[in-house]
């Protein structure tokens, strides 16, 4: 979201497009100015220009065609005119969420059941998949990664299951720990388990520094991943107080492992799903400190950590980490492709356990790729890519935010995400999400009910919307009937 009341340029320029629009002096049909004409008419850069036209076009004022250029949308009427110069101007957001406030106590989880109804009912007959974990597979680069999982198969290389054992293939370890290195983490290839996404990763590391039983400390609220491995492993989780801006309480966390043993912490400092916050700086120092006085484990999910909206990469715990009690945990199905699964860990410590599981629980990753993503990185453009997918989801970010304030009822609160691509929004507490849920999907739209992202029901009247997908009439009109079906159970 915006840091600063000042209206960037590209905004700007995208506001005037839209009024000559409204004002009929650009008419449906008609072509829009080029990027080279407009960069000169208005003495902005082409880099500008380029933002301010895919913003127009990702709120359905413009449309590109090919070899062709811009022109005004035939299906943009002067309702959809006036309703995008709105959303586009400089308006005060609707209030955030407040800090959560769990009971502190631990409790078995029981989520899965709602979380794979839920996945199962996303790309159900073509629904609005507002309600998806992943982000918008058109953002990656489907097809270049493919060619060279092409050229490694006409290379005739070995692909086999024992060829690739842990820790993973020597290429991508590279490659991983060279782009640790690039944003501020320095680690030996030693560190490094390959894994099958982010996902196991996780499992792999919570199997190796707890056991069945155990209370294991959350965000509130927290990702259902997270809450998956937990239950999975018959343990329990204890929700720990979580603002949507500061992250989790590290002094209430101290507090409550002061009364009750916490055998390790699950964390997701760096836009965290739901919330979308960025831990400060100071706060991830503290939470590393007290789980190195209190030898409590720390596992880290990192898995948003490129898809940052602000000027430098963040920090990861690990970086804080003098003891290896950090578990970190990443993967590519976030910021490269969604379709190959390819994660890692760096579990400090507890490596060699780690190692051991990963061959019990899958023998080994996926050869091929492993090695595809390896090529890919190896050629560079992920640094080119990443910029243009940070620059789209903030995009996309504002344009739901703007359209969700406009017509959700009032009392609705949104948190203001500084990375990642999903919203928390509080709805007035007389609905229930389920019941929201269940009625959005019988109409072919899908949203991620706050049921799925605790062990209780203190996020019954929440909800998580994806926004980055395309902005098309289609989201906009599942925005509007989500709106009009909050009023009728409002009534």
């Amino acid at each position: 979201m915006k840091t600063s009341r000042r209206q960037p340029l590209y905004q700007r320029l995208a506001e005037q497009v839209t009024a000559s629009v409204r004002s009929g002096v650009l008419r449906p049909g008609d072509r829009v100015s080029s990027v080279r004409q407009a960069s000169q008419q208005h003495g902005m850069s082409i880099t500008t220009v380029v933002r301010a036209y895919e913003l127009l076009e990702s709120s359905g004022v413009i449309e590109s065609h090919p070899q062709s250029g811009y022109f005004v949308r035939p299906q943009f009427g002067r309702a959809g005119v006036a309703v995008a110069r709105t959303l586009l101007s400089e308006q005060d957001s609707p209030a955030e969420p407040g800090r959560s406030e769990p009971l502190p106590v631990s409790a078995e989880v029981d989520v899965s059941r709602h979380v794979l109804a839920t996945l199962k009912s996303i790309h159900q007959n073509d629904a609005i998949p507002l309600g998806s974990p992943y982000p918008d597979p058109a953002l990656f680069p489907a097809r270049r990664i493919s060619q060279y999982n092409g050229a490694i198969l006409r290379s005739g290389g070995p692909l086999g299951v024992l060829d690739d054992l842990p820790p993973g293939h020597p290429d991508l370890i590279r490659q991983i720990v060279r782009r640790h290195l690039e944003t501020g983490l320095s680690i030996d290839p030693g560190d490094v388990v390959i894994t099958v996404g982010a996902t196991e990763a996780i499992n792999l590391c919570l199997q190796a520094v707890a056991k069945a039983g155990d209370t294991i400390a959350v965000e509130s609220p927290t990702f259902y991943a997270m809450l998956h491995a937990i239950e999975r492993l018959g343990m329990r989780a204890i929700e720990i107080p979580t603002d949507p801006r500061l992250g989790m309480d590290i002094g209430a966390l101290k507090a409550i492992m002061q009364t009750q043993p916490i055998a390790a912490c699950m964390v997701m400092p760096n836009f965290q799903n739901p919330l979308g916050f960025e831990m400060p700086e100071e706060n991830k120092r503290q939470l590393v400190e007290l789980g190195a006085r209190y030898d409590m484990p720390i596992i880290e999910n990192g898995v948003y950590n490129e898809l940052y909206f602000g000027t430098a990469h963040p920090s990861v715990l690990k970086a804080y980490d003098k003891r290896g009690m950090v578990l970190y945990c990443s993967s590519f199905s976030k910021s490269l492709t969604s379709a190959y699964r390819i994660g890692w860990t760096l579990p400090g410590r507890y490596r060699e356990q780690v190692e051991k599981l990963k061959f019990l629980n899958t023998l080994s990753t996926s050869t091929l790729p492993q090695r595809a993503i390896a090529a890919y990185l190896t050629a560079g453009g992920y640094d080119r890519h990443l910029r243009r997918v940070r620059s789209t989801l903030l995009q996309r970010c504002d344009i739901m935010s703007a359209f969700v304030g406009r017509f959700f009822p009032a009392g609705t609160r949104i948190t203001r995400p500084a990375g990642g691509y999903v919203l928390w929004i509080e709805l007035p507490a007389k609905i229930d999400s389920m019941a929201l849920y269940r009625q959005a999907l019988a109409e072919g739209i899908t949203i991620a009910p706050g049921r799925l992202f605790s062990t209780s029901d203190a996020y019954r009247s929440f909800i998580r919307m994806n926004y980055s997908y395309s902005w098309t009439p289609e989201i906009e009109r599942a925005i509007r009937r989500l709106a009009e079906m909050l009023a009728t159970m409002l009534e």
